[in-house]
């Protein structure tokens, strides 16, 4: 397979590691992204594998909540000063009022009837278009619910009430009052907003994920020459971090920088005089998984690769 500068590139994004070293992993692998990630961290050339890349796009994330049910919502533009436009944010903040009835499909939204008006969703898109002159695009949308409970919010990089960069959920399920849940509820999202964990508990983690890592420190470890039993006890603990790392239940509490989100909800279970949980999680983050075209760059790698 032919290695590409855009193949170079889109493993750089995703390991940090150097130019040369990925376009020599993607050498070693026939081209296979994940794969080559792998080989980067063998050799100990890349920082820990995210689900996906984190690649900016404009636009804006907005989330809103009612008692125990919350969504959030993603809507694209091609430069942030349409974000900032406050008829950008109207329609944004219009959409995401529409999403817990509809749920995260995106050709119904579309097609709902805009709040205020005899037009679609669409319709009015498209008239924004024309206005604003630039590109929009209803990426993506979501709810979370819970039985008992709250679901609490955060924002970070706002830019209007409930809009800004990301946008976190977190559903606490418990018979506790909404005044000892809300503060909780708002430390925990801002937690996930920082973190960003893969899955809620262990059980949750794409087994794919668990045996891809595993494989990854097994060869890692075998490069110290110690015999098997000893590597057997090695991977135990570093699969016992991995877990701490993109657990979210098992992660450090990122406002003490000490106690993990499990201990967290015993202290408030206990200091609540009932259980409280976790029950689930919503991270959006702005354009995430969106390229955008970086030319310079790329005939940068490209001369590389055509060394």
């Amino acid at each position: 397979m032919a290695i590409t500068a855009a193949l170079v590139k889109e493993l750089r994004d995703k390991s940090g590691a150097g130019m040369m070293d990925c376009k020599k992993a993607l050498s070693e692998t026939d081209g296979n992204i994940e794969t080559a990630m792998d080989w980067l961290r063998t050799k100990g050339l890349a920082a820990a594998a995210k689900k996906s890349g984190r690649v900016a796009a404009e636009g804006l994330v907005a989330a809103q909540v009612d008692g125990n049910k919350g969504a959030v919502l993603e809507v694209n533009s091609e430069t942030d000063f349409v974000a900032r436009n406050e008829k950008f944010q109207k329609f944004v903040g219009d959409l995401v009022s529409l999403v817990p009835t509809i749920g995260d499909d995106m050709s119904a939204l579309a097609a709902a009837s805009y709040p205020g008006s005899d037009k679609t969703v669409q319709e009015v898109l498209t008239a924004n278009i024309a206005t604003i002159g630039e590109h929009m695009n209803l990426r993506r949308a979501a709810t979370l619910e819970v039985d008992e409970g709250i679901v609490a919010n955060y924002v970070h990089g706002a830019v209007a009430p409930g809009m800004g960069k990301i946008a976190a959920l977190v559903a606490l399920k418990s018979n506790a009052s909404a005044d000892i849940l809300a503060p909780l509820g708002k430390q925990l999202a801002m937690h996930v907003a920082a973190v960003k964990p893969v899955a809620l508990d262990v059980e949750s983690l794409d087994p794919e994920l668990i045996e891809r890592e595993k494989q990854v420190q097994i060869e890692k470890a075998k490069e110290s020459g110690k015999p098997m039993n000893i590597i057997e006890r090695m991977i135990v603990g570093r699969m016992r971090k991995y877990y701490q790392e993109v657990v979210l239940l098992e992660q450090t509490f990122v406002i003490d920088g000490e106690t993990t989100i499990n201990k967290v909800l015993a202290a408030a279970s206990k200091e609540a005089g009932t259980a409280i949980e976790i029950s689930g999680y919503l991270l959006l983050e702005l354009g995430a998984g969106i390229e955008k075209k970086e030319d310079d760059f790329a005939a940068e790698v490209a001369a590389m690769t055509n060394a």
